[in-house]
């Protein structure tokens, strides 16, 4: 009997979870034999959930390029309740971090998820600001689920890996490279129902990020920055995302 969930699952290891390269290999027909297809079962160290599975997140569902193979350690569970990014720059100013902290804080209190790329930065103020305050918390990789990155952030790896949800489409201990960070964008933004912007570049990664939301249809709601500060926020909000001055006019809206 052919294992349609195996089939993936060796794909997504032969080619390190691209989506393209998984998708000409299904439409080449690709042959896997049923000893290549335990192997690949045998050689994940890691929990995995597919396009066809039962769990798989309903919300990569309707996003373009949703990866075939969902690696992740943690309760995949999380992701039923409400779910919002937070999302910002690498480097923040001392205002960035304290407003993302009380942000989250009031997230959190309301029984939001907190969705984010365990990135430097806003990222894992995010994160730990969800744990402070006995949230709930997701992080979604860019390196393999095995593969801490940022390196230093190794005590917040594993303590999402043990209570909360880690996620990434790319197998074991794949090594990032740039281009894996966009990509990882676009899974931020589809767990996400909407996305807040705390402190942002005009251009960055967090821009990339506020793209795929836009894109899928998603809220965003931005921090307005002060004058001489980094400007992202404030050039989202006069295009049309909503200003937020308290956690409120996220909840209400």
């Amino acid at each position: 009997m052919i294992n349609i969930e195996e089939i993936l699952l060796f794909f997504a290891l032969k080619y390190q979870g691209d989506f393209q390269s998984i998708l000409k290999a299904l439409q080449a027909k690709e042959k896997v034999s049923q000893e290549e297809r335990r192997e690949a079962v045998a050689k994940v160290n890691s929990k995995y959930t597919t396009i066809i599975s039962s769990d798989y997140p309903d919300a990569l569902k309707e996003i373009s390029c949703p990866p075939f193979v969902l690696f992740y350690h943690g309760n995949l569970n999380i992701l039923n309740g409400k779910c919002i990014g937070v999302i910002g720059k690498r480097v923040p100013s001392e205002y960035g971090s304290n407003i993302t902290d009380k942000i989250v804080c009031d997230l959190v209190k309301n029984e939001y998820t907190i969705v984010s790329g365990m990135a430097l930065g806003i990222d894992t103020l995010a994160h730990r600001s969800a744990l402070k305050n006995k949230g709930k918390t997701v992080a979604v990789l860019g390196s393999g689920i095995n593969y801490c990155y940022p390196k230093r952030n190794q005590d917040l790896y594993a303590q999402l890996k043990s209570n909360h949800l880690i996620i990434s489409e790319k197998p074991g201990d794949y090594v990032p490279q740039a281009k894996d960070f966009p990509s990882r964008n676009r899974l931020i933004a589809g767990l996400s129902e909407s996305v807040v912007v705390t402190e942002a570049e005009k251009r960055s990664g967090t821009m990339i990020t506020v793209g795929y939301a836009l894109d899928q249809g998603k809220d965003i709601y931005c921090i307005p920055s002060r004058i001489g500060d980094p400007m992202g926020c404030n050039l989202l909000i006069q295009q049309g995302a909503k200003l937020v001055l308290t956690v409120n006019d996220i909840i209400e809206d």
